[in-house]
């Protein structure tokens, strides 16, 4: 009768380990999941504008209630002033790519860098009343960007955003809708959250005709669309050694 019970309890207790045991493993695997998808978030920013062409990707952005980082070139806003208040008006976020995005001029010393930056924030804060501190290099930081600059630029308050995966419309303005679709979307990108580099001047035609299936294909997956803003961890190439 002893040995009964005995064997009876001995059964409890290993049911009672693998119950737990398997919970313990369940909740591991629904905390991974969970992690997984607060990770799936998506940054679209275009660069170069405000052009005529931005209201195609302004259309197609509002159409998909979707929201997205524009970084515009201070000498862009003349003339298109209206198109930079939609950007505003429509809950975009505004960023800041130099005045002139001349490479020649812009990178000859970084306090011509400094103040083509401000030259354009002023620019973008006369027409929207935002003084934005985002900023994006004109091809992007690396090489160009050292642990002092970067000091130096944070002392004055700008935040550098870079991108961990490139359309390719800004090398190639002819690049087929199929190629920006399947270099905007590629899978084997490890980088958490994604930051989207596309354009968005008068020369990147295709790439408002693409937008439409990058959103979808995004939004299919699951992905979070946000904007950048002054909350936002800076996100840049490593640093010039």
């Amino acid at each position: 009768m002893k040995k009964r019970w005995s064997k009876i309890i001995v059964g409890f207790l290993l049911l009672f380990c693998l119950s737990t045991s398997f919970a313990y493993a369940f909740n591991k695997v629904s905390e991974t999941e969970n992690n997984s998808e607060k990770n799936k978030i998506i940054y679209l920013t275009f660069d170069d504008g405000p052009s005529y062409n931005t209201n195609n990707i302004l259309d197609t952005l509002k159409e998909y209630d979707v929201k997205a980082t524009f970084f515009v070139i201070g000498n862009q806003i003349k003339g298109k002033e209206e198109i930079l208040k939609r950007i505003k008006d429509e809950g975009h976020s505004i960023g800041l790519h130099t005045y002139t995005h001349n490479f020649k001029k812009i990178y000859s010393n970084s306090q011509v860098f400094i103040d083509e930056m401000l030259k354009c924030q002023e620019e973008v804060y006369k027409v929207t009343g935002i003084k934005s501190n985002i900023i994006r290099f004109p091809g992007g930081s690396a090489k160009r960007l050292d642990k002092e600059f970067k000091e130096e630029l944070n002392s004055r308050g700008f935040k550098i955003y870079d991108w961990n995966i490139d359309s390719g419309d800004g090398i190639n303005p002819k690049t087929t809708v199929n190629k920006l679709f399947k270099r905007a979307t590629e899978s084997n990108i490890k980088s958490k959250p994604r930051v989207l580099l596309m354009h968005c001047d008068n020369v990147q035609k295709n790439t408002s005709k693409a937008l439409p299936d990058i959103i979808k294909l995004y939004k299919d997956k699951g992905y979070e669309f946000k904007t950048i803003n002054n909350e936002t961890p800076e996100y840049h190439f490593p640093l010039k050694k």
